[in-house]
């Protein structure tokens, strides 16, 4: 069994490791707050991540079966217009899409 100060030393280790990983994003990015790059990113890259998430999603599930594709591509049509139209509600907009391709798939 391991002595009191090995586990302790082990522990402060662990600790200043996680703290220090934690810590250092926020640190570099504060100077870089006021860049036009971190700006531009910090606007597309959401949209961006979104992108590439529908994509892969479309493809995965109904990229399969052919059928499905136009009950997938208007629910992605319905999610974003009950996200334009109920004032960008994330989860509304999902629940929208979602209802409106379960149903297109099950009683179409």
């Amino acid at each position: 069994m391991p002595e009191t100060s090995y586990i302790a030393a082990v522990l402060v280790i662990v600790f200043v490791i996680t703290l220090a990983l934690r810590a250092v994003p926020f640190a570099i990015l504060r100077p870089l707050r006021a860049s036009r790059y971190v700006l531009r990113m910090a606007a597309w890259m959401p949209a961006g991540i979104l992108a590439i998430l529908a994509i892969s999603t479309l493809l995965t599930s109904a990229g399969t079966d052919l059928h499905r594709l136009p009950h997938a591509l208007a629910a992605v049509a319905v999610t974003a217009a009950v996200h334009l139209a109920a004032g960008r509600r994330t989860l509304l907009s999902v629940a929208a899409g979602t209802l409106a391709y379960v149903g297109l798939t099950n009683f179409m």
